[in-house]
């Protein structure tokens, strides 16, 4: 499966479970750990988890297994890692506490609405 491929799925599973503040990061070419950050907050811990678990049974359709979610117990920032796609759901305080796009402020942003619409017009 490629990065874009495993984007869409994410993407689309997140924004079909509500995802706030969603936030996708090019970071092909700046470093070798991933191409992809998606970004985005849960309102609340039970919300962290169903947008974690919609990503994660997404990506177990597509046949993509064996991933490694951290955090998922506390429910404040959830980490799932899909290799060429890093998903990062976290609740507002520890997205504004930590600012992850701060640190890659030259990366492109892709529009989440249009790595949606993408999605829904490939299947």
């Amino acid at each position: 499966m490629t990065a874009e491929e495993k984007l869409n799925l994410a993407v689309t599973a997140a924004d079909a479970k509500q995802a706030r503040d969603l936030t996708i990061l090019d970071l092909r070419g700046r470093t070798l750990v991933t191409d992809y950050f998606v970004v985005c907050c849960g309102t609340s811990t039970t919300h962290i988890r169903t947008l974690s678990d919609a990503v994660v049974e997404s990506m177990k359709k597509a046949g993509m297994g064996g991933i490694r979610v951290e955090g998922y117990e506390g429910a404040h920032w959830v980490l799932m890692d899909y290799g060429d796609v890093v998903v990062h759901v976290m609740d507002p305080e520890q997205r504004e506490y930590y600012q992850l796009e701060s640190y890659w402020q030259g990366a492109p942003m892709l529009d989440a609405a249009e790595v949606v619409s993408e999605a829904g017009a490939e299947e």
